[in-house]
């Protein structure tokens, strides 16, 4: 299955296979900004999209599938990546991870890889917990047994899972998480209220992540 790799950031750098959400392309302008933010803190981003997505660029427009129908999609860009650095002699474990859908999407994958080897991290970016107004429906259970080092950056009222939501469910040890205080979907928070900018929560979700992916088990 071939592979367009989209890579952003120094060659030296710890990489992260980065997918996108459900309704936006890999290089929308969210993810633009967030893997630029990331190559400012030495982080190389390898951003791939799903079939669906890639074919909306053609014209058909198709709906996202279920998260377990595009595992595959995702094992063959972790497989695309470590070729283009063995290619180059630097292959090594690399960090998966995606915003919303894509970072659900590589949680499934996570423990799998983890296991034999290929990745060493899970950063997911604004994790869909469960579907907005719609708290019953938990997308947690694969996350209470993961053993990968794992960063969840999210808005503190995130309508896919508010702090108050995310603190009552029984996740992993090995997840830690950075809140960001009044912060939505996509990290922005209500400045008049919170005291906080989009911008500023931008750079300390990408400052966390950068962070961890030097220590991800420390």
């Amino acid at each position: 299955m071939a592979v367009e790799l989209l890579w952003t950031g120094p060659k030296g750098g710890p990489v992260l296979v980065l997918a996108h959400g459900a309704g936006a392309a890999m290089d929308s302008v969210w993810m633009n900004r967030f893997c630029e933010l990331l190559a400012e803190r030495g982080i190389r981003t390898a951003r791939f999209e799903f079939a669906y997505m890639a074919a909306r660029r053609t014209g058909t427009r198709k709906p996202a599938p279920r998260a377990d129908l595009v595992l595959d999609e995702y094992r063959a860009a972790v497989a695309a990546v470590h070729e283009v650095l063995a290619a180059s002699g630097a292959d090594r474990p690399v960090a998966i991870g995606g915003k919303s859908f894509g970072g659900r999407v590589a949680s499934m994958l996570a423990e799998e890889l983890f296991e034999a080897g290929s990745v060493s991290a899970l950063v997911c970016l604004g994790y869909p917990f469960h579907p907005p107004g719609k708290p019953d429906r938990l997308r947690t259970e694969h996350l209470a047994e993961l053993r990968v080092p794992t960063l969840i950056c999210q808005g503190t009222r995130d309508p896919f899972g508010t702090r108050e939501d995310v603190t009552s469910y029984a996740l992993s040890p090995a997840i830690r998480i950075q809140w960001l205080d009044d912060g939505e979907h996509e990290f922005k928070p209500r400045a008049k209220i919170s005291g906080h900018t989009h911008a500023e929560h931008l750079a300390t979700a990408a400052d966390a992540v950068a962070a961890f992916l030097r220590a991800p088990s420390s």
